[in-house]
Parts: C-alpha cells; sequence; structure tokens
C-alpha cells in the first residue's frame, strides 16, 4: 500500500511524539504499519508518501533511481531572473555544489493561507520560485534559495517522481495506485 499525504505546517514526519506539544504522523488516522517515505521537515507542507512496503524505501530513495522532486517556495523579496539562473546551475552550499536543477520563477499560486501566517512585513514582499531537485539534503530548497539572496519563508513539496499533491486537502491522505 502506497498513499499520499498532505502534510501541514508544523507537523512532524514521525509517529512517535518525543515533546508534549509536537504533533506528529499519529493524529491523523493511518492504517497499521504504515511508516513515512522520507521526511519533510516540521516547518515544510506538502506530499508526503507513507507505505507499509519496505520496497518503496529503495525505489524512492536511493539517489540511483533519481526520482525528482517538485517545490514550491515562497521567498522573501522579488526573485531575479539572475537568482533562478544560480539555482538551476547548483549553489554552494554547506561547502558543496548542489546538482544543476530546474529553477523558474511563478506567479501566486492558489494555496489556502499558512496556520501560522508567515512573517509578514509590509516593505518586504514576497514571490515563488518552483525547485525541481533529484537530490534531497537536508534542507537543501531553504539553503538554495538564501544562497541566492532569497530566504524561503514557506516550503510546499508538490509532486515526488509521478505522484502529485494535486487537489488533495491539508491534513488527509489517499491510496495511490501503484504499478505492478
Amino acid at each position: 500500500m502506497l498513499l499520499a499525504f498532505h502534510k501541514p505546517y508544523g507537523v512532524l514526519s514521525q509517529f512517535t511524539k518525543e515533546e508534549p506539544e509536537h504533533h506528529t504522523l499519529a493524529e491523523f488516522g493511518f492504517p497499521k504499519n504504515v511508516y513515512p517515505i522520507g521526511r519533510l521537515d516540521w516547518d515544510s507542507e506538502g506530499l508526503l508518501l507513507l507505505s507499509d512496503e519496505k520496497k518503496w524505501n529503495d525505489l524512492l530513495l536511493n539517489p540511483q533511481h533519481g526520482h525528482e522532486r517538485t517545490y514550491h517556495a515562497q521567498v522573501e523579496g522579488i526573485a531575479t531572473a539572475e537568482a533562478v539562473e544560480k539555482l538551476k546551475k547548483g549553489v554552494l552550499i554547506q561547502g558543496r555544489k548542489t546538482l544543476p536543477c530546474h529553477a523558474k520563477l511563478l506567479g501566486e499560486p492558489d494555496y489556502p493561507p499558512r496556520k501560522p501566517p508567515i512573517r509578514f512585513r509590509l516593505s518586504v514582499p514576497t514571490s515563488w520560485v518552483e525547485l525541481k531537485l533529484t537530490e534531497g539534503k537536508n534542507r537543501q530548497v531553504r539553503r538554495m534559495t538564501a544562497a541566492v539572496g532569497f530566504p524561503t519563508l514557506r516550503l510546499i513539496r508538490t509532486s515526488i517522481g509521478n505522484w502529485q499533491l494535486g487537489d488533495l486537502p491539508l491534513g488527509k491522505w489517499r491510496t495511490l495506485n501503484t504499478p505492478s
């Protein structure tokens, strides 16, 4: 079984609660014995896959398979074409250059407001950038946008490989059709 979940902001990608104030996957009524394949940080939103079959770990997480992941990042400031070109070529983060990726400016997407809202400063506008990566280092998108001068304020994963978040409501999950 493979499940798609629209993970909200502030939810840890785990079932075990380490602190009383943490929100975890245990609160969303998943079937028994499923576990997350990969993760999204507590302050990121979007598509998280879960399964009760170990084969999905290797198929989706092993870099040899190179599954593309798509992210929409709301960044501080109006992102420039120059910054997007730098993202496409790869940027230096933590002493290592990221792989080239697909990147483009986005118009204002139709996402529901985040709870709690992103920090809001009247004097600093925001914009949206789409990034498609095949590598997934810890907090990579956030570090990449910061490296080109546009820190990420909100991050939403919209796809993993061919699986899309689509219109899945926030905090809900569904079973995915999978090839045999």
